[in-house]
């Protein structure tokens, strides 16, 4: 092994934070015993579910950024007793974790780091980010309060500079990060559901909707299945149609959900919900009206 390689490691654990010093009496770099994860006793069922989604997660494209926990899924069957391990490898072979499609996340691996360790020394980020919101390339120094992984992408939520209030980025978007140099305490009371409150997903609007559908029989008893969101409520008519209630904060999100289910649903209300789906659905009867 060249000398280059093993500064080249060294540096890498460094990195990652673990201590590690070197030994006068073997000529050699040890790593100290509390950087390592002292042994853990796990149940069939506790192994079962760690491996299962540590690897099927792990696998590239399905949890971006995060196919180290195929490697740690690998070392914990690996551990196990032979007879476990047998066991448990079948039942993995023979069960699967399916997640939708997501966004890019090639050569992001540094900028997930770098948030990370951010986050860890509370240390500010200064940036250069795409902005849709903004239609431009903005500068803006950001406090990482959170990581966030959500449907398709990684986001990091933060204060930012420029907009004087806690924002949501897309890994993605970054064009430049390197830290600011300046510590920042996060607030208190601030949590990610406060952040988000009622938003349908991630788009909080300034006012509360109270959304009122009505799902059709073919569709309803499928809608019903799902917790859509923290504040639904559900009754069902004679006919097997579904009535969805939920106070939601905006509607830019929401339209898009209901619009996916096209004529098998109808906005009773909010008035303002109604009419911006009739506009959507108007525009896309013009596109496909005989020439």
């Amino acid at each position: 092994m060249s000398r280059r390689t093993i500064y080249r490691d060294l540096n890498l654990i460094e990195k990652a934070g673990l201590p590690f010093f070197y030994d006068t009496k073997t000529g050699g770099y040890r790593m100290h015993a509390t950087g390592l994860l002292p042994a853990i006793n796990l149940s069939l069922e506790e192994a079962l579910a760690i491996v299962l989604l540590a690897s099927e997660l792990g696998r590239t494209g399905r949890l971006p950024l995060f196919q180290p926990a195929r490697d740690a899924a690998a070392k914990i069957e690996s551990s196990l007793p032979l007879g476990l391990r047998a066991f448990l490898g079948g039942l993995v072979r023979n069960m699967a974790v399916r997640t939708g499609p997501t966004a890019k996340h090639n050569a992001l691996q540094e900028t997930y780091r770098l948030i990370q360790r951010a986050m860890v020394r509370r240390e500010a980020l200064d940036a250069v980010y795409i902005s849709f919101h903004d239609e431009a390339q903005i500068h803006t120094r950001i406090e990482p309060y959170w990581l966030m992984f959500h449907e398709r992408a990684w986001y990091v939520i933060g204060r930012s500079s420029r907009h004087k209030a806690v924002r949501t980025f897309k890994l993605g978007r970054f064009k430049w990060l390197q830290p600011a140099g300046t510590r920042f305490e996060t607030p208190r009371r601030l949590t990610l559901e406060k952040y988000f409150g009622n938003a349908w997903r991630m788009m909080r609007g300034e006012k509360a909707y109270e959304v009122h559908l009505k799902f059709s029989p073919l569709v309803g008893p499928n809608v019903a299945e799902v917790n859509w969101h923290r504040t639904q409520r559900l009754r069902w008519d004679e006919d097997g149609s579904v009535h969805f209630t939920a106070t939601v904060d905006g509607l830019d999100e929401i339209v898009w959900w209901i619009l996916g289910y096209g004529p098998e649903v109808e906005v009773l209300r909010p008035p303002e919900l109604r009419q911006r789906v009739a506009e959507m659905a108007k525009r896309m009867l013009k596109l496909y009206a005989p020439l």
